[in-house]
């Protein structure tokens, strides 16, 4: 498939809504006028890339209504499709694709974007980096286990029954984990063994986590 063989079929498209459609219009792959509104510009490319993007945004230093153009993706299309489409919609930029001798369908109109922040994500990250100690994880690193604030709380207790079972209570007092007995009562990792009524032990898990932890636990109850 070539650029060219996307015209057609968007050129068909606009004139069908009443513009007047012209290609290669200086630097713009298309334009298209419909009596006195703002002329709207497409750009075409055979993938969505950073290029095309970059091409949208030059051309909405001209004109508003600025699109662009792919050619329709295979079953199950991209696998970020939607953060394609998200991008767009930031950016301002229309997205049209198209099915060369079919049709073209418009995903997304141009238009001012004003984002809407997740307040409740967002306070969920800023609890996170209050509450974890220190920097215990290398940034850029992949597939590795990552130290969370939950993974700290949860060694803090582990390393609290090394010598036996104890109450909830007591390891929440002892290890300043506030919420030790809930923690160790959903045991996420499988660390903890409910032996009695609030009473709590460590598992074999749990005995190896600390050990595979060593360096962590180290830094923990060093307070750094």
């Amino acid at each position: 498939m070539k650029e060219a063989d996307l015209y057609p079929d968007l050129k068909a498209f606009l004139e069908a809504q009443g513009y007047e459609v012209k290609a290669e219009i200086g630097a713009c792959d298309i334009l298209a006028l419909r009596g006195a509104e703002p002329p709207v510009v497409v750009e075409m490319k055979l993938s969505f890339s950073l290029a095309l993007v970059l091409q949208g945004v030059a051309r909405q230093a001209l004109f508003d209504t600025v699109y662009l153009a792919v050619p329709a993706p295979k079953k199950g299309g991209p696998a970020r499709y939607k953060d394609i489409v998200a991008l767009c919609r930031r950016l301002g930029l229309g997205l049209l694709v198209v099915a060369p001798g079919v049709g073209v369908e418009a995903h997304l109109d141009p238009g001012p974007y004003q984002p809407r922040l997740n307040t409740v994500r967002a306070g969920r990250l800023l609890r996170e980096f209050q509450r974890r100690l220190g920097d215990p994880n290398q940034g850029g690193t992949t597939g590795i286990k990552r130290m969370t604030a939950y993974r700290q709380d949860a060694l803090r207790c582990a390393c609290a029954l090394v010598d036996g079972p104890m109450k909830g209570a007591t390891v929440a007092k002892a290890t300043g984990v506030t919420r030790a007995t809930t923690l160790m009562r959903d045991d996420h990792y499988g660390w903890f063994d409910r032996v009695d009524k609030g009473v709590y032990a460590l598992t074999q898990k749990g005995r190896t986590a600390l050990t595979e932890n060593a360096a962590e636990i180290t830094r923990l109850t060093a307070g750094q």
